[in-house]
């Protein structure tokens, strides 16, 4: 008898404790908000990352406030928030640089080679990649676009510029993959 009212305050607890979920993207939890720059930003959307049709990682949006406006996104100069789950084992800190330099280079709506500094700054962040990481590559106005792992800074990339490209990957006029980009805009 003692040991059901021990775990019913247990269950009771756990439910009152548990952080909130928006949404279950491909089995990945995310948060209803997180916090950057210090404001409250809340999840847009998210969406599954494929190559040859693996799974190569979940990636969620936070924003001030929900949009469906990729472009306006892209130009933005508030905070905000990408934040990318290692979803496979396939994934390799080798394969993870080549594809984002790939990205740049393919979604780009620039020449990406003024940005050749921070674009190899940026990649360099997945020197300790491992299966099931978090990313954050959270946007600071005046600041640059801020990449943690696993909650812990790597990296800050000065520029609004640097992520107007960084973005544009996911969110832009030529995205590296359209179905990830309606997800994440919430569509």
């Amino acid at each position: 008898m003692f040991s059901r009212k021990v775990a019913s305050v247990v269950i009771a607890l756990c439910l009152f404790t548990a952080p909130a979920w928006a949404s279950k993207v491909d089995g990945v939890n995310f948060a209803d908000n997180v916090r950057v720059a210090g404001r409250d930003l809340v999840f847009n959307g998210g969406g599954k990352r494929t190559f040859f049709g693996i799974g190569v990682y979940v990636a969620a949006l936070y924003l001030q406030h929900k949009s469906a406006d990729g472009q306006k996104i892209v130009n933005g100069d508030e905070p905000m928030d990408v934040r990318l789950k290692i979803t496979s084992l396939l994934v390799t800190r080798d394969n993870m640089k080549s594809g984002f330099l790939e990205s740049f280079k393919k979604t780009a709506t620039v020449d990406p080679a003024p940005l050749q500094s921070k674009i190899d700054a940026f990649v360099a962040c997945f020197n300790g990649l491992q299966n099931h990481d978090v990313y954050d590559f959270a946007y600071i106005p005046g600041k640059g676009v801020q990449v943690s792992r696993n909650e812990k800074a790597l990296s800050l990339i000065q520029g609004v510029d640097f992520k107007k490209a960084l973005y544009g990957i996911w969110l832009g006029s030529k995205p590296a993959q359209s179905d990830l980009k309606d997800r994440m805009l919430g569509r």
